[in-house]
């Protein structure tokens, strides 16, 4: 096993956290920060911004120049050794010269799987990976999760009050959570390739279900994807507005309307007649979808979770209690003994402005 030193985790670090900065733009590539350091300095940086953009190890070396020669390069995930918009950073390494490159992890993506690592090796480069590779895959656990497991991560948004619940009985519930937490929610809206919800909460709601941010910072524009087996939620406002792209998706048997032209596609049924949301998911992995954050009612919510789907919960608690006839998180668990409960850990607590946010993930996840 490789020992790496303090100097190594330092760099690894710093590319980790240049990577995160890419964020909101990279999708549907990885995140991806580099650092060329030189006796002990950095000499150059970069991130990935962008698909089609340079890669982050052509910006680093781009910034370092003739230092790279004999440098060591940290980078957060393998460099890639197949020309896709761009031509293989690994060759960009080769040719400046680099005499070693360390990386967090080890790239799946199948052109590239061990197959940069080879390359860089095979000129006479020193590597060695593994590096704060928790905190790489954390990172782009997305990314990750579509080429690994074939579906994007999932990630169910909610917002309830102290006693568990996220609407009035009458179902207004406008607002629970504060205005912090609502800008909050868009910062984790920014990052996601696709914003789903379902039939009921547009028919309900009338989401606009898109990334409002006063920062100025650039953001790709996440497809709004509405789940609606009968096409029953297709003259509704706001989710049909030029905002953001929308993706319909329905059942095979469903009749589409004469004039409907909106993007569509269709999956079949499960056993209890709803729509198949592995196969949802399956369809927007194939279209490229790394994250996916539902911001629905407790009904699809429930649905996700009870087919084991869900892999993270953000949950905002408000102070506030709205009573026992309130409506609650989730619909359709079937929860009858203690031995059915659903555990969950705590990946993260922190307080955004009034309220409690917790990011929780399915135990054994």
């Amino acid at each position: 096993m490789t020992e790496f030193t303090n100097h190594d985790h330092r760099f690894m670090a710093q590319a980790l956290r240049l990577a995160e900065r890419g964020a909101w733009t990279t999708r549907p590539n990885p995140m991806v920060g580099c650092v060329i350091v030189a006796d002990g300095g950095v000499v150059g940086e970069g991130f990935h911004v962008r698909k089609g953009g340079p890669h982050a190890e052509v910006v680093a070396l781009e910034a370092a120049g003739a230092a790279a020669r004999g440098a060591t390069a940290y980078v957060t995930l393998e460099p890639c050794a197949h020309t896709g918009s761009t031509g293989p950073c690994a060759d960009a390494l080769i040719a400046a010269g680099v005499a070693r490159v360390v990386a967090a992890m080890r790239d799946p993506f199948p052109q590239v799987d061990g197959a940069g690592f080879e390359r860089l090796r095979a000129a006479g480069i020193a590597v060695a990976s593994g590096l704060m590779e928790a905190q790489a895959r954390a990172l782009n656990r997305g990314f990750l999760s579509r080429v690994e497991r074939g579906r994007p991560w999932l990630r169910v948004k909610l917002a309830c009050s102290l006693d568990g619940r996220t609407a009035l009985a009458n179902g207004e519930s406008k607002w629970i959570s504060s205005a912090a937490s609502r800008a909050d929610v868009m910062r984790w809206r920014a990052r996601a390739g696709a914003l789903l919800t379902g039939s009921g909460t547009v028919l309900a709601d009338d989401p606009q279900l898109t990334v409002r941010l006063d920062t100025g910072a650039p953001v790709a524009t996440p497809l709004r994807v509405v789940l609606d087996a009968g096409l029953a939620t297709i003259a509704r406002g706001n989710i049909r507005d030029a905002a953001a792209p929308t993706l319909y998706v329905h059942a095979h048997d469903t009749k589409v309307p004469k004039g409907f032209d909106a993007p569509r596609a269709s999956v079949a049924r499960d056993a209890a007649g709803q729509l198949d949301l592995a196969a949802v998911l399956a369809l927007l992995a194939e279209g490229g979808i790394n994250e996916i954050q539902v911001e629905a009612g407790a009904t699809l919510s429930g649905a996700f979770l009870r087919a084991g789907l869900v892999d993270e919960l953000l949950l905002y608690i408000a102070p506030v209690l709205l009573g026992e006839r309130g409506r609650p998180l989730f619909d359709g668990l079937g929860i009858e003994t203690m031995a059915q409960r659903l555990q969950l850990q705590t990946v993260e607590t922190r307080r955004i402005g009034d309220d409690l946010r917790l990011r929780l993930q399915p135990a054994g996840a």
